[in-house]
């Protein structure tokens, strides 16, 4: 992906480009020797199972973006999901019912190399149990084309914290880098405090945060809050994503967190999904934000 492209992909998708420093993250070596240029796509948020005045057409959203992904001219090398697959239920066979729902419209992605996360809609009420039945951990690491992932899970505690046993997990999966390396965090809630009081905020999101200050390169993208939203931490920036299922107001804009009405002249304003590209020429990382559908 050249910068061409990302021009091209912004101008037909009515989305915007955005750099951050990300530097070193593909290498200088050639694809095939497992470095270079690569994209990936982030979704987020499609809750699956809500039914309400906040999305008339929740039924279709989700099938709309997987075919708006699956026309994309170039596919992406992964996908991922950073979180509320489904929305919250109570009952336990409702919930598994909804993640094999969501599961096999998933399955309609030409692209298969898929990334899942839960969210506290999906985790919070069974600490993750009905999640890893069908998408296994609910944290993890992996390596491409030069870039370490690291999926933290701020969402399976209810009272919001990652906890002491995966602090201690993601402490030795960093001994080994090098301090340079380029890393993304992959995670749901936010890892810093930016709206408390709407649970917008990972409680020991900190400790996370130290853990990873003394790498060079971290860039951490999250959902959870159902819009854009760019923040720095020292040198870690953090860039939530867009919901496929209805946008949430400015933090802390108004007393309660409510979603923002439904428009029937703009439909799926506001929702959307993400391209992310690591360029290892320009040493930064650069992200695409497409609407559900085209305008």
């Amino acid at each position: 992906m050249q910068r061409r492209d990302f021009l091209a992909l912004a101008a037909a998708g009515g989305g915007a480009v955005f750099s951050g420093a990300l530097s070193g993250c593909a290498g200088a070596g050639s694809a095939s020797a497992g470095t270079g240029d690569f994209y990936f796509v982030q979704l987020s948020d499609t809750h699956w199972g809500y039914t309400g005045p906040a999305n008339p057409d929740a039924k279709g959203t989700l099938p709309k973006a997987i075919a708006s992904v699956n026309a994309l001219a170039q596919p992406p090398d992964f996908i991922v999901f950073t979180g509320d697959l489904t929305h919250t239920t109570d009952d336990p066979a409702e919930r598994r019912r909804r993640l094999a729902e969501f599961k096999r419209l998933t399955d309609d992605l030409k692209v298969r190399n898929i990334r899942f996360m839960p969210g506290e809609h999906d985790a919070a009420l069974d600490k993750g149990a009905a999640f890893q039945e069908f998408f296994g951990d609910t944290h993890y690491s992996f390596d491409h084309k030069g870039v370490h992932f690291i999926a933290l899970d701020n969402v399976s505690d209810p009272g919001a914290r990652v906890g002491e046993q995966q602090l201690a997990w993601l402490k030795a999966d960093l001994a080994s880098r090098d301090k340079a390396a380029p890393i993304v965090v992959l995670t749901h809630r936010p890892l810093f405090d930016l709206a408390p009081k709407w649970d917008w905020a990972t409680r020991d999101g900190a400790q996370v945060v130290d853990a990873l200050m003394p790498y060079q390169n971290v860039t951490v993208f999250y959902g959870h809050i159902h819009q854009e939203n760019h923040h720095m931490t020292g040198h870690i920036a953090h860039h939530a994503a867009r919901s496929l299922i209805f946008a949430q107001p400015a933090p802390g804009s108004q007393e309660q967190r409510l979603p923002v009405p439904w428009n029937p002249g703009a439909p799926y304003a506001g929702l959307g999904f993400r391209e992310v590209t690591a360029s290892g020429q320009s040493a930064e990382v650069k992200f695409v934000e497409l609407p559900v559908v085209k305008a």
